[in-house]
């Protein structure tokens, strides 16, 4: 089983967020022994900002297994059709192509996705499967 990983949850063990790391780091563990654990090339850019270096970035990613993907056609045409869905009942532009680009790409690349944000997923992408580390 195939599980991407949402930025939120890799920035609450690298930072590390005291009410989430643990929890975060756990999550990811047992997901990888259930498959195989990919981001979307999204999550490397928002990662970027808190490495010293790509080679740095790289090397986390190779410990802990990790592989980027971009997102393919149909993920970005399901982020497109959701982000509509989102502006057109309201949503404010606090939400970003970003986090939409996310959605689809583990909506349509994998067979769930560990995130904290599962109200925002559950609401955008009908059918994806959320794994909240925060939930217990």
């Amino acid at each position: 089983m195939t599980t991407a990983i949402d930025s939120n949850v890799l920035f609450d063990v690298l930072l590390p967020d005291p009410a989430f790391a643990e929890r975060s780091r756990k999550a990811i563990e047992e997901c990888a022994l259930h498959g195989g654990l990919v981001i979307a090339e999204p999550v490397y850019a928002e990662l970027a900002a808190w490495f010293p270096s790509q080679s740095a970035l790289d090397a986390m990613l190779d410990e802990l297994e990790i592989v980027v993907e971009p997102v393919t056609r149909a993920g970005a045409f399901a982020a497109g059709r959701a982000w509509k869905k989102y502006r057109h009942a309201g949503g404010s532009r606090n939400r970003i192509m970003t986090d939409f680009l996310i959605g689809g790409h583990a909506l349509g690349q994998a067979h769930q996705l560990l995130s904290r944000d599962r109200g925002f997923y559950r609401n955008y992408f009908n059918g994806l499967k959320i794994n909240d580390p925060s939930k217990e």
